[in-house]
């Protein structure tokens, strides 16, 4: 089975949110900003709740926060 990866667009939803800090998005979702940061890297995938919570601080579907890729990485 190939490698999963999730990947997500909060730095840029960060962004166009009036450019929230990584502090003020842990704040409000309850989580330090060292784990925002792991999240925005890709090494670390937040709990369902934890994802719904941020999708619910952007007011938009989870869908255009996180996605996820099943394809297997081709080997070069």
């Amino acid at each position: 089975m190939g490698e999963h990866r999730v990947s997500n667009n909060i730095r840029t939803l960060r962004f166009h949110n009036d450019e929230m800090t990584q502090q003020e998005l842990a704040e409000k979702v309850g989580v330090t900003r060292q784990t925002i940061v792991a999240i925005e890297k890709g090494k670390y995938s937040p709990s369902l709740e934890l994802a719904f919570r941020m999708a619910r601080v952007f007011d938009t579907p989870l869908e255009e926060v996180f996605s996820f890729n099943d394809e297997p990485k081709k080997k070069k």
